[in-house]
């Protein structure tokens, strides 16, 4: 059978939206995904992927190391003796696939295909261009077309999913929220621009809790601190509230099962609002215009879009925010959430309606869809 290399050398969210093309990749060979260390948890969600491999790029990723050349030289010969057939590199719109089609080609992979605006040389076979923002189409969009162009077919209704099962609740859940039946906070993200401060997801949060709903507060073991005054100010606010914090308490696949157990997530946009995505949970997706929405919203799933995306940090692609009081976002009021929620939660046929109508994905949110 075609053995295929992917590679998407990013962070969890980046390799989720890549999953559609993934799995479509998947119908045509064995497909092992070459990820980065930041990403290596989200790929081994990813249903069609055989075997995960790492590799920390110095050419990729928040804070890039130092050239290892011995790792990149493990990775070359790993590489030559697994023998593919073909690679497929997936990269957003800001990236080259050269550096990595470079070492593809040494270990003696004779297909590459990828999207690049420079000139490539002979470093790839197949070469894709994409539009400027506006243009370009949705990441999980333009991921499909590189599988495509690798030989793969276009899934009819693309949605992003995970493998199942999930691990059980974390012990911190209370038992009558273990089957569900709450809102997810997640105020933090890997790039600070694109998340929320913690007097401001307070807000929030005692907004929720205000209205009715239990909330609870994740955020990853780098967010405890973030996530603790996020608690405690909103219980400050709401003093018999049930406001939980959740931060550290599970890995991403305990995340997953948290986020599917939700009826809605309030995220900024960063990788939790993907993985809500991928297990079929509603968004209120804070989204800070630092990047454009129409690539990187959350795909597939009833979402409402709240925050400015005409503000001055728009398509900056700016990692900490370049407008003093964050302004994009701390407009976005606990009011303004709560109803998003409300209206995300209505029944079924409703909530599939306000994602028509807000253009964020097909209409069909069936987890069976390819």
């Amino acid at each position: 059978m075609t053995r295929i290399l992917a590679v998407r050398l990013d962070s969890d969210g980046d390799v989720l939206l890549t999953g559609p093309a993934i799995r479509a990749l998947s119908e045509i060979g064995t497909v092992d995904l070459l990820a980065s260390p930041s990403g290596a948890a989200a790929a081994r969600l990813l249903p069609g992927v055989h075997t995960v491999l790492e590799f920390d790029a110095p050419w990729s990723g928040f804070r890039p190391p130092a050239l290892d050349t011995e790792a990149t030289l493990d990775l070359v010969e790993r590489l030559r003796t697994t023998g593919y057939d073909q690679a497929v590199i997936f990269t957003s719109f800001h990236q080259s696939p050269l550096p990595m089609a470079l070492l593809a080609r040494i270990a003696g992979i004779g297909h590459i295909v990828g999207t690049s605006m420079d000139y490539p040389g002979s470093l790839l076979d197949v070469r894709l261009k994409r539009a400027d923002p506006p243009g370009g189409g949705h990441e999980v969009e333009a991921a499909l077309e590189v599988a495509v162009a690798a030989g793969a077919s276009q899934p009819q209704h693309p949605t992003l999913r995970v493998r199942h099962p999930l691990p059980p609740p974390p012990d911190r859940l209370p038992a009558d929220l273990r089957a569900g039946g709450y809102v997810v906070l997640h105020p933090g993200a890997s790039v600070p621009a694109r998340g929320l401060q913690a007097d401001h997801a307070a807000a929030i949060a005692a907004a929720l809790a205000a209205a009715g709903h239990a909330v609870v507060v994740t955020g990853g073991p780098a967010e405890r601190e973030l996530v603790a005054e996020t608690v405690a100010l909103a219980r400050q606010h709401c003093p018999d509230a049930t406001v939980l914090d959740l931060a550290g308490a599970t890995d991403l696949a305990g995340l997953a099962a948290v986020l599917e157990a939700a009826y809605c997530t309030v995220v900024g946009n960063t990788g939790p609002a993907h993985l809500s995505a991928a297990v079929g949970t509603p968004v209120v997706s804070l989204f800070s215009p630092v990047v454009p929405a129409a690539r990187w919203r959350p795909y597939g799933v009833p979402v409402r879009l709240l925050g400015d995306q005409h503000a001055p940090c728009r398509d900056s692609r700016a990692r900490d925010c370049p407008v003093p009081g964050h302004p994009c976002l701390s407009g976005v009021t606990g009011a303004a959430v709560v109803a998003a929620v409300a209206e995300l939660t209505q029944p079924t046929e409703a909530r599939v309606r306000i994602a028509h109508e807000a253009g964020t994905g097909p209409l069909s949110t069936s987890r069976g869809d390819r």
